[in-house]
């Protein structure tokens, strides 16, 4: 892996992050279904002033990813959340053709 690379890798921004004293929380796809964007192991990292790195899906699963990061970031408890939709709306959210993904949610520290 080059350096530039190392340096956009969302778990090395999750711990530089952490250095500098920010509040962390880490999102990982750990199971898919179907067409999913994103493969298991994909990682969003965000800090409790909303700023994120990575992806674990897009559309607005993303969106609702930060929202519960945020709420895990201040209660310390972890999620675990399920994203899935019927093929007609699949596009709209952000998921290909009726896939689902779970994804864990956990403070990091």
């Amino acid at each position: 892996m080059t350096t530039d690379a190392v340096l956009r890798d969302p778990l090395y921004i999750a711990e530089s992050w952490f250095a500098e004293g920010r509040s962390v929380a880490i999102a990982t796809v750990i199971e898919t279904w179907g067409s999913a964007p994103r493969p298991v192991g994909s990682h969003l990292v965000i800090d409790g002033e909303g700023n994120f790195e990575g992806s674990v899906s897009g559309g607005c699963v993303e969106g609702a990813v930060i929202s519960e990061a945020l709420d895990v970031i201040e209660n310390g408890t972890p999620k675990m959340l399920e994203f899935g939709v019927a093929d007609e709306t699949a596009w709209r959210v952000g998921l290909s053709c009726g896939g689902r993904i779970r994804v864990q949610v956990e403070r990091l520290g």
